[in-house]
This record gives structure tokens, sequence and C-alpha cells, in this order.
């Protein structure tokens, strides 16, 4: 700040102007935060109790049929250790979509969260960031958990499995942040987000190689698994946690295909954030 340039007090609403302006993004990730504990018994039911009934019914369920089948084959491993870094995946997956699906709507038709911090000096990029970044600390956390119970149940075999904590947060991220995009352009719900979880997620978690390899399917039903984001993170999360083979080049592409979607989804939902805003 030069001599010339008045200081800005403390608290004046000029200070806390030019505060928001620099961090409203983490202001709305913390109000977004705080506006989960709303349903914090759910988010913790389903964080902790997900994972303990799928692994459960993988590991003593349907994995003690599998694994006693000569002809299975899951890359070397038990079926449990093979499905649980895709359901950690999966998981953080479908919470991705339903935080940014009907929130998002919320946020604009009904309760309208966005348009009270919009009249600070919160530009609606920020408000998308913010939205972001606190389903970014959701999908953390969850993993996290997740992937805690996965080593309660003995279901990783390599060092580096700690790595399917973010890979999870970057496929749910992939997928979501272009919903959010989508769901922050309409202007009328219309049983839309049920359609997209029905037709979209639910097809996506069953054909994607969570449960059996890719391969495995018809030829001509593989291509679902290619354009997945879950069958990329799939694939990313079993080689950080039992060492799957693949080429180089094909993990490179896992990443990049991942992150580029990420980028995408997020840019498109700053742009439509700014204009349903300036309408």
């Amino acid at each position: 700040m030069t001599e010339t340039q008045p200081r800005l007090q403390a608290h004046s609403p000029e200070a806390s102007a030019a505060k928001a302006r620099r961090w409203g993004s983490f202001y709305f990730m913390e109000h977004m935060l705080r506006s989960m504990r709303a349903y914090a018994v759910t988010i913790v039911v389903t964080s902790v109790g997900n994972p303990l009934l799928y692994l459960f019914s993988m590991g003593v369920g349907l994995a003690s049929i599998v694994d006693r089948s000569p002809s299975a084959h899951f890359a070397g491993v038990g079926y449990l250790a093979y499905a649980a870094p895709a359901l950690l995946v999966s998981s953080a997956v479908m919470t991705c979509a339903n935080e940014m699906m009907f929130p998002v709507m919320d946020g604009f038709k009904w309760r309208r969260v966005y348009y009270g911090p919009h009249v600070t000096p919160l530009v609606p990029g920020q408000l998308a960031a913010g939205h972001v970044m606190a389903v970014g600390v959701r999908l953390l956390v969850q993993c996290l958990v997740f992937f805690l119970i996965m080593l309660a149940f003995g279901a990783v075999r390599s060092p580096a499995s700690w790595l399917v904590v973010p890979i999870g947060v970057l496929a749910g991220m992939a997928f979501g942040t272009p919903l959010m995009a989508y769901a922050a352009r309409i202007e009328k719900e219309n049983f839309q987000f049920s359609m997209i979880q029905r037709f979209i997620v639910m097809p996506l978690f069953l054909f994607s190689g969570t449960f059996y390899p890719l391969e495995t399917m018809p030829p001509a039903m593989q291509w679902i698994g290619w354009i997945s984001p879950l069958w990329h993170g799939n694939q990313l999360g079993r080689l950080a946690t039992i060492g799957l083979m693949e080429p180089v080049w094909l993990v490179a592409v896992h990443v990049l295909y991942l992150v580029a979607l990420g980028l995408f989804g997020i840019g498109w939902a700053r742009r439509n954030y700014a204009r349903r805003m300036a309408a």
C-alpha cells in the first residue's frame, strides 16, 4: 500500500468488502459446511453405515462364494480387495451427484440461499467455488472414513493405498461438477434429477467395472465404461490399493480425463451461475 492510498480500518465496511472479494469462496464454503449440520446425522450414518454394509456383504457374503470359483480372476487378489476401492469411488460419485443437484436448485429457486451472499461483494463465481469446496470437504471426510474401514477389513494390499482417498474425491468432482453446472442452468426440476439418478448414475454404477472387470462385458457395452468417470476412478483406486497393472499411458488417460471433466464442470458452473444471477 502506497502513502497516497488510504489505510483501511480493520472493521470498516471497506475492509470487510475487500476481505469478501478476496476470501469470498471460503466464506461461502463455511456457510455450506455449517448448513450441512441440518442433516449431519444422515451424513454420519451414510459415511459409516454404507462402507460397513458394502464391505461386510462383499467380504462375508458374496466374496465367500466368488473366491471359491476356480474361474474367478480379480487381479490376483480376493474379491473383497478387488471391489472395495471401486465401492469407495462409487460412494463418492453418488454423494457428489446428490450434493450437486437438489442443493443447487435450492440455492436458485426454492430457498434462494445464493442471493443473500450475492448482495454482498461475493460474485457468482465465488458462490459456485464455495459450493464445490464444501462438497469436496465432505467427500474427503467420507472417503477417509471408508478407507479406514477398508483397512479394518483387510481390503488393501499396497503401501500407496491411501491415494484412493484423493482419487475418490477427484472422481466425485469429475462427475458432480458437470451436474452442478446443469442444475444451475435449468429453471424447473420436473423430475429431471430423479431421471438422472435412475438412467445415468445407477447404470454407470453397474456398468463401470465396479463389481467385475470391464472387459468381461460384451464389447458393444464396454464404451459405457470408457466414457464413465466412475470406471476411470475405479481403475485408479485399484492401482493404488491392490497394485493393479495398468500401462503408464492408460494411467495418464485416467487422471487427465477426470481432471479435464472436473475443470470443465467448474468452468461451466461458474459461467451458468453468473448468467443465472445476472438475469
